[in-house]
């Protein structure tokens, strides 16, 4: 497996020297601050300098192209990242693009279902741009193109990539639950052991999608092969004979990664002057945390369902949009899962709302999206205010609003914050 990943680069980079002329350069540089303004103090919550590179050329028998980002956090932390680097090939009927790549699935905005080939990276939660959030993978990319509306898209990822997740200091690190709770508060270890996927043929991820452009409906279908991004807490609790009793004395909290398949797809449509869309994945045997972690190393597998309706219009010039989401837990039995800022109970029901409104030549722009979570009665709410000053300088003002104690959203209750941001494009 290493001598082919080996074999990839070499034809990545040979290919890349192939080009080495003419190669265009564009992107943005960007200062983002942001305040805790909301709970009684204004500290600078972030401070972040980016600067997005992207080298690319395109021929008529193929591209390249290189996007590193650089990010220094606060003056005194730097971080570069290789967003995408890869090679295109053309050829009549297919198009093969092999190398570290974003791939983009289905038609949810701001919600991840079938848009689940690039991990994410969570380590400033779901507050970035949706481009950002998606780390590149290693992988070759096949588009056979049945006719000019229909598509056949086959994914290999050799090396896999997991979600990653704040550092435990983070203002964005989840609040650590294991669901545990025995007599005498034993002490947690973490053991890491098993936290890793060895790069092999086997351990390869396969994905394949068929999309499809008709007068009545736009549509595609998905299925997968892969591993669960996020890894299962198995625990083991050791016991010591106390008095002829066994007293709970260590818990054991192991993370590892499972084997995941699902199928699904997603379609839109117009009707009058609405769009409609809909998204849906059907999950095999992931893995859940139960309320007993003395029970089948505290893990149950169920299948479960993640699917979403949507409708996009325009009143009054401005956008509107709504999804309704929902996650369905399969054979549940009440009591059975520990709840996790992620899932309570058999549903989990959540809403987005977009509205966008865009005046004066669309230089100055209006928005508003919120994520409520039904559930747990949290939401993130995000109003922005955009403006483009030039052809290349874009400013921007907004908020983050937090409401609620728990859940995904109610855990940062006390990470409000407003934010400007300023981008220079070029």
């Amino acid at each position: 497996m290493k001598k082919l990943i080996l074999m990839l680069s070499v034809i990545v980079f040979g290919t890349a020297s192939l080009f080495a002329q003419g190669i265009g350069l564009s992107g943005y540089g960007r200062y983002y601050a942001g305040y805790k303004a909301f709970n009684g103090n204004d500290d600078l919550a972030i401070s972040q300098t980016t600067f997005n590179l992207s080298f690319d050329k395109t021929t008529s028998f193929g591209a390249i192209k290189i996007n590193p980002m650089l990010y220094f956090y606060n003056s005194d932390s730097l971080s570069l990242r290789l967003r995408e680097a890869y090679i295109d090939m053309f050829f009549t009927n297919f198009d093969l693009r092999i190398g570290k790549q974003q791939v983009i699935w289905g038609k949810a905005d701001g919600v991840f279902i079938t848009d689940i080939v690039s991990p994410k990276n969570l380590e400033e939660f779901l507050l970035p741009d949706f481009d950002e959030i998606r780390t590149g993978i290693t992988a070759a990319k096949l588009d056979f193109y049945v006719t000019d509306n229909h598509t056949l898209e086959a994914i290999w990822v050799p090396v896999f990539t997991p979600t990653i997740y704040p550092s435990t200091n983070s203002m964005w690190a989840p609040k650590p639950d294991f669901g545990i709770s025995l007599p005498g508060n034993p002490p947690i270890v973490i053991d890491n052991s098993k936290k890793e996927v060895q790069t092999s043929l086997e351990n390869s991820e396969f994905f394949l999608k068929y999309s499809a452009l008709t007068s009545l409906v736009d549509f595609e279908i998905m299925g997968a092969y892969t591993w669960d991004d996020d890894p299962a807490l198995g625990k083991n609790v050791e016991f010591t004979p106390v008095n002829g009793h066994p007293v709970p004395t260590k818990i054991t909290v192991t993370p590892e990664y499972h084997r995941l398949s699902l199928a699904g797809g997603s379609f839109s449509t117009t009707l009058g002057p609405f769009v409609l869309r809909g998204e849906a994945a059907y999950y095999f045997g992931k893995y859940f945390q139960t309320t007993n972690p003395m029970v089948n190393n505290g893990l149950v597998q169920k299948d479960y369902l993640h699917y979403l309706v949507g409708v996009d219009f325009s009143l009054w010039d401005i956008n509107f949009s709504g999804q309704f989401i929902q996650k369905a837990v399969m054979d549940y039995k009440d009591g059975e899962l520990l709840e996790t800022p992620m899932f309570k109970g058999q549903y989990n029901n959540m809403a987005t709302f977009l509205a966008h409104y865009s005046c004066i030549n669309e230089t100055l722009t209006f928005e508003y999206f919120m994520y409520y979570d039904f559930n747990y009665d949290d939401a993130l709410i995000r109003p922005r205010i955009l403006y483009d000053y030039s052809d290349s300088i874009n400013l921007q003002l907004g908020a983050n609003i937090f409401t609620g104690n728990q859940g995904e959203f109610g855990q940062y209750d006390k990470n409000d914050m407003i934010y400007g941001k300023i981008i220079y494009s070029f």
